[in-house]
């Protein structure tokens, strides 16, 4: 579990490429200061696996169905990664509960300035967009952000100069793919109250809160 508050800029040094998999070398500081093998290291909000690690490097494998769901197997060695620890019980929360399952991968369709801020608008899938709403939680590869307004296809996110320097929103612009993850506590409302696509009969209305003894 993480908070999508990203602790550093990681670069790709390598990436060993498989048929249907991917060994990932990746530079980095700051996520390895208490590293152990088998823990979680989100990159660029997905959640994976210290395979191997030594002073200044670790090595995370990428199976199949995590290359064909999110951007990694986009990323070029050279490029920078948003990399964040997995959380303790007990920290301060200061983004929003991220688990690292990315949701599907989105487009960056614009970027303006706005005072101190840049406004990202991001074209996502439906399958993400079901649960964007405004001021909502949203995470950007990995990055915890609040939704500022939407449409059916689109929705917006501002970051601050802090954010801008510290991630790889920073330097990304029109036509960038991006990791999206919506908000778990809004799909677990949505499965717990018979909202899914697979059970179109189930809704929540006026007869079916007098039938579980609302009304």
């Amino acid at each position: 579990m993480f908070t999508g508050i990203i602790e550093e800029l990681g670069t790709l040094r390598r990436a060993e490429r498989g048929p249907a998999s991917a060994r990932l070398h990746i530079e980095a500081r700051t996520v390895l200061e208490d590293a152990r093998l088998g823990e979680s290291i989100a990159v660029n909000g997905v959640c994976l696996t210290v395979a191997d690690f030594g002073t200044g490097w670790f090595t995370a494998d990428v199976m199949a169905e995590t290359l064909k769901r999110t951007n990694l197997g986009e990323v070029r060695p050279g490029e920078r990664v948003n990399l964040e620890r997995a959380m303790r019980l007990g920290e301060r929360l200061g983004g929003h509960l991220v688990s690292g399952h990315v949701d599907g991968v989105g487009t960056v369709v614009g970027c303006e300035p706005e005072g101190i801020a840049l406004v990202f608008r991001i074209q996502a899938p439906e399958g993400v967009m079901r649960y964007v709403i405004e001021k909502g939680s949203v995470a950007v590869d990995g990055i915890s952000l609040t939704v500022v307004d939407h449409d059916r296809e689109t929705f917006r996110v501002s970051i601050i100069p802090h954010t801008a320097q510290m991630t790889t929103l920073g330097f990304k612009r029109a036509g960038a793919r991006v990791n999206l993850e919506a908000d778990m506590i809004a799909k677990y409302v949505e499965r717990m109250l018979g909202g899914r696509r697979e059970e179109p009969d189930r809704k929540l209305d006026g007869d079916f809160l007098a039938r579980h003894g609302f009304l």
